[in-house]
């Protein structure tokens, strides 16, 4: 669609801009480790998943957008069966994917070979807002792979694609921000969507935590599945974030990259 790549960055940076500031102003969590050198990994795998996706768009006819096009001219999909009207078509839309996320993540924590390439997001030391961009090229390319085969099966329209595209980025950045909301705010919140406190849980080094909280934006599903847990069992002021066995090696690109094929 016109425009779409810029309107969906003009989102993002500005979700960024505005994330990066709250943390700076009003932080959650003491650092562990530099935010220069985690900054420069996390934004390399970024460029990294950018650059994979867009060797995947000269292979593939068609992405998530282009898929969802293809499905409302050819009458293919769910959606492209019944008369909604756009707005509860949308709505609909919407909540089905992020349900999927919620199950694709769950399922990278239960399939071992899967969890090789997710832990490449749980191994930061610290979590912020560029956690949330932090995930290994193989896990994007799968990632996109599925949303793809969604969007033929469910046929929702491009516009709900490229909604729900912004909601989940905007949401992820907003959960995984080190910042500091008032506990009265997070108690409302998260009765509807994921807050930081309720993410940071998520990054525990405790495996009975990391294994729950899996949703992105809405935390109904976590609550509705019992795979909801409030608050970490140390607190957030002395919770370790990471992986049990991990040190500093996170920081570097090299190391990241190469994570899902290590022994451990």
């Amino acid at each position: 669609m016109e425009n779409e790549a810029l309107i969906r960055l003009s989102v993002f940076a500005g979700l960024f801009a505005l994330f990066a500031l709250l943390e700076a102003m009003v932080p959650r969590k003491q650092r562990t480790q530099p935010r220069t050198t985690r900054w420069v990994t996390n934004w390399a795998m970024t460029i990294a998943n950018t650059l994979t996706l867009r060797a995947m768009a000269f292979v593939l006819p068609v992405m998530a957008v282009g898929a969802a096009l293809d499905a409302a001219s050819n009458g293919w999909g769910l959606l492209n069966q019944i008369e909604l009207g756009v707005v509860p078509e949308t709505i609909l839309a919407i909540l089905i994917f992020d349900f999927a996320i919620w199950a694709q993540h769950l399922v990278t924590h239960k399939v071992p070979l899967l969890w090789r390439l997710h832990r490449v997001h749980h191994a930061d030391r610290d979590i912020d807002v560029t956690t949330a961009i932090r995930f290994h090229p193989v896990e994007i390319v799968l990632s996109m792979l599925l949303k793809i085969g969604l969007v033929y099966a469910i046929g929702p329209s491009a516009l709900a694609i490229i909604l729900f595209e912004i909601i989940l980025n905007g949401t992820a950045m907003f959960n995984h921000a080190n910042m500091r909301l008032p506990l009265r705010v997070d108690r409302v919140l998260r009765l509807v969507l994921v807050t930081p406190d309720m993410h940071r849980v998520h990054h525990s080094v405790h495996r009975r935590e990391h294994d729950n909280n899996y949703g992105f934006a809405l935390s109904i599903w976590d609550r509705l599945f019992r795979t909801y847990v409030a608050q970490p069992e140390q607190g957030h002021d002395k919770m370790t974030i990471g992986l049990e066995w991990q040190d500093d090696k996170p920081s570097r690109l090299g190391w990241s990259l190469a994570l899902p094929f290590r022994k451990k």
